[in-house]
């Protein structure tokens, strides 16, 4: 049995904490400005899985929802370059975990609480729904200032999150995008004050909690979307 809240990826190392209310699962990342790391990866996979397992575990189908926020001014700064640069192979756990979310077995909520750039941006763009901070932050794939390459699963993720217009935008302009751009771009659902974020996360995961119930259905018609 699985006690709630939980340090994620362990106590010593508590860069996240999963919680659950009721049908909701909540992960808090809070570790500085949490940029993807293969700790990261390891804290954020761990908590998808153990809720997979409780979700399958159930006797009969149930409402579920998964809801992410960030700490601070930060949902999340992008990929550990230190770690990209001397771990080519990091990449693949990153596109393992985003691949993981895409086709997670119930809906998901990012509550875009400050800045989402790059490896974060994407990370926001991997949920089913997105729900922004209107008086702060920025989404941005700054690869190009950078400069460095996207991977065609990133790419992919993107293509298919936006037109093709906000596709080439963000790729090769870097365009930074305030929570009332990316609302009139539909990149996301809502747009709402910094008090209000989580709770307005929680609502919309909520009234899409019941999809749950089609069980691995639900997920299979993420896989075909891809």
């Amino acid at each position: 049995m699985v006690q709630f809240p939980l340090a994620l990826p362990t106590e010593q190392d508590h860069r996240m904490t999963l919680s659950r209310e009721g049908p909701l699962f909540i992960l808090h990342m809070h570790n500085r400005d949490n940029r993807i790391s293969p700790q990261f990866c390891q804290a954020f996979l761990k908590a998808l899985q153990i809720i997979e397992d409780i979700f399958f575990q159930a006797d009969d189908p149930v409402d579920m929802a998964l809801v992410t926020v960030g700490n601070d001014k930060f949902y999340s700064n992008g990929l550990d370059l230190e770690y990209a640069i001397a771990y080519p192979t990091f990449i693949d756990t990153v596109l393992l975990l985003l691949k993981k979310l895409l086709t997670f077995c119930i809906p998901t909520v990012a509550a875009i609480n400050g800045h989402a750039f790059a490896g974060g941006c994407m990370l926001a763009f991997a949920h089913d729904y997105r729900v922004m901070r209107s008086d702060r932050g920025y989404m941005c794939l700054n690869e190009v200032d950078l400069p460095s390459a996207l991977a065609p699963g990133m790419a992919a993720i993107i293509r298919e999150k936006t037109t093709p217009k906000v596709y080439r935008d963000m790729i090769l302009q870097a365009r930074q995008l305030s929570a009332r751009e990316a609302l009139e771009e539909g990149i996301v659902d809502l747009a709402v004050p910094k008090d209000e974020i989580v709770s307005k996360a929680k609502e919309l995961a909520l009234k899409w909690a019941p999809k749950a119930k089609a069980g691995i259905v639900y997920k299979q018609l993420k896989e075909e979307i891809l």
